[in-house]
C-alpha cells in the first residue's frame, strides 16, 4: 500500500512540469487600456481547458464565468470544523513582452555558466546580470529561446494548484478541508478581482501562488495609483516663438524634473516608494505622460499622490491655467493593513510548511502588486506564495524543475496543517 501510495505521489508530481509546458503554450498576454475584462479573448482559451481539465480529475462546482475566472472546489474529506482554504493563480502574462510561440527548453544540471538562450540572435543571460542564476547551480532551469517570456508569472502557480489538486482528488483517504481554487485573468494590468466572486469562491482566507523564488512568503505590498499627465502647448514657427511658444514636450519635462530623483525605482529597494514615468508622448503642441506611484506606508503613499498634483499646480501658475492636467487614481492598497493583526495564521502556517520541507521562508515586502491585495480588501485575507520563477515580464525568465515540484509540496503540506487546526 506504501508503495502504491509513493508511486501514484511521483506520478503526479512528474506532471507539474507537463502541465507547465502544456499551459506555456497557451499565448495568455492582456492588454492595458481595455475596457472588457479580460482584455484579450484569447485568455479565454486557457480557461476552458483549464475548467476542462479540473472536471475531468474530478473536482465539484466547476465554473467559468463570463468573464474568464475559473473556480472548482475539493469537498472536505470529513465534516469537522476546519477552516475552509483557497489557492489562487492568474492565467495571464505581461503586456511588456509576447507571450506567442513559447519555446521553452530544460537546462540539465545547471553549472552556473552564462547561459546562450539563442545562438542565432545572440541572446545570453548572463550571471553577472542575474546573479540568483547562481541560486539554482545542480538544478534543471526551463528557459526560453531569448524571443517571449516563458509564463512562469503565472503559469506555475496555475501547474502548482492544479497538480495540489489532483493529488488531493486521487487520495480521498487523506483527511482534509474544503479546497476552493480560483484562476483570474488580467492581473498584470491591476483588474484580476475586478470579477472576483467572493462569496462564490467559498473560501475563508486564501493564497495567491504569484511570487518568485522558492520560499518567499509575502503579505505587505505598495500602496499603488497610477498618474496621468496631459499638456497642452502652443505651437508657433520657432523663428518667431519668443514669448509666445509653450513647448508641452518641455513642459513634460519640468514636471518629472520636478518630482524627487531618487524616488525613481531605479535606484529605490525594500519600502522605499516611487515614481515611475512608464510612458511620455507627444509634440509641441500636446504631451501625455504616465506613471505608477507607489509606497507601502499610507501617510508616505498620500504625499506622493499630493506632490503629483501640486507640481501641476505650479506649472499651471507658471505657463496658464489650464496648461497641465492632472489625474491619479488609486489601484490597491497594502495588504499588510487587511492581514494584520487577525489572520498572521496564514504567515505562521506557511512558515511551518516550508521549513518542514527544509524551505527557508523569506518573509518581505512585494515591490508590485498580487490579486490578493485587492482580495483582502474584498473580504479574503490571501498573502502570497512563491512559485519558483525568477525574471518575470521578459526574455530572461526562468524556474527550476524542481522548484515547480517543492511549491506543489508545500501546496500540499499547508492544506494538511489546516486540517489539524
Amino acid at each position: 500500500m506504501q508503495a502504491d501510495y509513493l508511486q501514484a505521489q511521483e506520478d503526479i508530481m512528474s506532471k507539474v512540469l507537463d502541465r507547465f509546458l502544456h499551459y506555456v503554450s497557451f499565448d495568455t498576454q492582456s492588454m492595458d487600456d481595455q475596457e472588457q475584462v479580460p482584455s484579450t479573448e484569447k485568455q479565454l482559451a486557457l480557461a476552458k481547458a483549464l475548467k476542462e481539465e479540473l472536471e475531468a480529475m474530478g473536482a465539484s462546482q466547476v465554473r467559468m464565468s463570463e468573464h474568464g475566472y475559473v473556480y472548482a472546489v475539493i469537498p472536505a474529506t470529513a465534516d469537522h470544523p476546519v477552516k475552509s482554504l483557497g489557492f489562487v493563480a492568474h492565467m495571464d502574462t505581461a503586456p511588456a513582452m509576447s507571450g506567442k510561440d513559447v519555446k521553452p527548453r530544460i537546462v540539465e544540471r545547471y553549472d552556473g555558466q552564462d547561459l546562450v538562450l539563442n545562438e542565432e540572435k545572440k541572446i545570453v543571460m548572463r550571471v553577472k546580470d542575474f546573479p540568483g542564476m547562481l541560486d539554482c547551480v545542480g538544478k534543471d532551469l526551463i528557459v526560453t529561446d531569448g524571443t517571449t517570456l516563458l509564463g512562469a508569472d503565472d503559469k506555475a502557480g496555475v501547474a502548482e494548484i492544479m497538480t495540489m489538486a489532483e493529488f488531493f482528488l486521487s487520495h480521498p483517504e487523506i483527511p482534509h478541508g474544503k479546497i476552493c481554487i480560483g484562476f483570474t485573468p488580467d492581473e498584470e494590468v491591476g483588474r484580476g478581482a475586478d470579477f472576483f466572486d467572493v462569496e462564490h469562491f467559498g473560501a475563508e482566507a486564501a493564497y495567491t501562488v504569484d511570487g518568485g523564488p522558492v520560499g518567499e512568503l509575502e503579505y505587505e505590498n505598495f500602496n499603488a495609483a497610477s498618474g496621468k499627465v496631459d499638456i497642452c502647448g502652443r505651437g508657433v514657427h520657432p523663428g518667431s516663438a519668443k514669448g509666445a511658444m509653450v513647448n508641452a514636450l518641455l513642459v513634460g519635462m519640468e514636471f518629472q524634473s520636478m518630482l524627487p530623483a531618487f524616488e525613481n525605482p531605479m535606484y529605490t529597494e525594500g519600502y522605499e516608494g516611487f515614481f515611475h514615468l512608464d510612458q511620455m508622448a507627444g509634440d509641441v503642441e500636446s504631451a501625455h505622460l504616465e506613471y505608477i506611484i507607489r509606497d507601502h506606508d499610507r501617510e508616505a503613499f498620500e504625499k506622493k499622490k499630493a506632490l503629483f498634483e501640486e507640481v501641476s499646480r505650479y506649472l499651471n501658475v507658471k505657463y496658464g491655467e489650464g496648461t497641465v492636467l492632472t489625474a491619479v487614481k488609486d489601484s490597491y492598497y497594502n495588504m499588510k493593513e487587511q492581514i494584520e493583526p487577525d489572520h498572521l495564521y496564514l504567515i505562521d502556517t506557511a512558515k511551518e510548511a516550508m521549513k518542514s520541507l527544509d524551505i527557508k521562508p523569506l518573509v518581505s515586502p512585494i515591490r508590485g502588486g498580487t490579486d490578493g491585495a485587492r482580495l483582502s480588501y474584498m473580504g479574503l485575507p490571501c498573502p502570497n506564495l512563491s512559485t519558483g520563477g525568477y525574471n518575470f515580464h521578459g526574455r530572461y525568465e526562468f524556474i527550476p524543475v524542481q522548484s515547480l515540484e517543492q511549491m506543489v509540496e508545500v501546496l500540499k503540506k499547508i492544506v494538511t496543517l489546516f486540517e489539524e487546526m
